[in-house]
């Protein structure tokens, strides 16, 4: 009795009703076919044959709309209890494809003969009851019916479409069962799916990792040049108002782009690349230098070559790497003169920054500064030099590209 109460059973109701509902348009395509190859093929014989054909074809070819996937899909997961909950609304491959219009297929035809049989039971059941009182079960044609014996001769007909009824109960819980076990065997996620799906999450990681590099970079950067600013201000307050106006504007400058920064970065999180500000390049690093002077940090650029002539990824990329070298001098080596020296060739950009080394200047490859530049080089394919040299601090970069590469 578990199945004739069990919500189960009735989910799967729905949803095979579902498909018979589906069938409605397939059955009116079929009913205009058939009558239209009469002309063609003489008999209704080879008409129904022929338009039944052409009705599957038009079934199997709207199988592999994304729209029916997705369908099916929800269909699925909310009619079925979900035995697949991993599978994608729309699968990514061919053979992903193909098997969900086959699962869409077997929907609709099995929905069909037992949505035929859900319609016809309370018919067949009312119209037995009435043919006890009246002895005639169905009308045939003009004048002709099916009669039956009236009275308590024929009470055992309703009997017999009542249990009809159980017995189509207990048909939909085993139909069901079966296509939600074809829904695990055809909607389940295939290695193809999986690898898919590994590779796309390998991109998301590593998007979110250059952005984690984008934020550590340029936040940084701007919170090292207030931090000094700040203390330089409050100590020349009263003393030096120019210098606390600098300092002041400096600070304002430097957390204006680190705003834009965090929200350009954030906009990419949420997906909304739309009206972002374009992230800096090596155009923009007159402007870094100066705005590291202003944190009172001396500091000599050398730039030869057309910083225009770097490839876009290069030159953003490169950008990011000389602030964070500029961040780790201000930070860590204090208030010492820093070199930057930036050379463009025809097919290669070297960059070097030297400051002398101070008792807190991390070693080479500790913290995160240094290995987000080694992982931003690496992915250029350049190459990467971090250490001391002479009791000077050096990072020299050496990115390719094109025919040098």
């Amino acid at each position: 009795m578990r199945i004739l109460t069990s919500k189960a059973t009735y989910r799967r109701w729905v949803y095979l009703v579902l498909g018979g509902a589906i069938s409605v348009p397939y059955l009116l395509f079929s009913a205009v076919a058939v009558p239209s190859l009469l002309p063609f093929v003489t008999t209704l014989e080879r008409a129904t044959l022929v338009g039944g054909l052409l009705t599957l074809a038009v079934l199997a070819g709207t199988a592999f709309l994304p729209a029916v996937h997705v369908l099916e899909s929800t269909a699925v997961r909310e009619l079925l209890d979900d035995p697949v909950p991993d599978a994608p609304a729309k699968p990514h491959t061919r053979a992903g494809r193909r098997r969900a219009a086959v699962m869409f297929v077997l929907h609709v035809g099995a929905g069909f003969v037992v949505s035929f049989f859900s319609l016809a039971a309370p018919v067949g059941i009312g119209l037995s009851i009435s043919a006890v009182f009246t002895g005639q079960l169905v009308q045939t044609g003009e004048g002709d019916a099916v009669t039956v014996p009236v009275g308590w001769a024929s009470v055992w007909l309703p009997v017999v479409f009542l249990i009809g009824l159980v017995v189509l109960v207990y048909a939909v819980s085993v139909v069901g069962g079966l296509l939600r076990r074809a829904a695990i065997a055809l909607l389940g996620t295939t290695a193809a799916d999986r690898i898919a799906r590994l590779e796309r999450r390998t991109e998301q990681l590593a998007e979110r990792n250059r952005l984690a590099r984008e934020l550590h970079d340029s936040v940084g950067h701007a919170l090292s040049v207030v931090t000094l600013q700040a203390g330089a201000a409050r100590r020349t307050l009263r003393t030096d108002p120019d210098f606390t106006e600098q300092a002041l504007g400096a600070i304002e400058e430097s957390a204006r782009t680190a705003l834009d920064d965090l929200d350009h970065v954030l906009g990419l999180l949420r997906e909304e690349t739309a009206g972002r500000a374009p992230q800096p390049t090596l155009a923009a690093l007159p402007s870094l230098i100066e705005t590291t002077r202003l944190a009172g940090t001396e500091v000599t650029a050398d730039i030869g070559g057309d910083l225009a002539a770097v490839p876009p990824v290069v030159s953003r990329e490169v950008y990011r790497i000389l602030q964070e070298c500029l961040t780790n001098a201000v930070r860590h080596a204090g208030r010492v003169p820093v070199s930057v020296v930036v050379d463009v060739a025809a097919h290669e950009l070297r960059a070097r920054v030297t400051n002398p080394r101070a008792g807190g200047q991390r070693r080479a490859g500790g913290g995160r500064g240094v290995r987000g530049m080694a992982e931003r080089v690496a992915v250029l394919g350049g190459e990467l030099s971090v250490g001391s040299v002479d009791e000077r601090w050096e990072v020299v970069v050496r990115v390719p590209w094109g025919g040098a590469r």
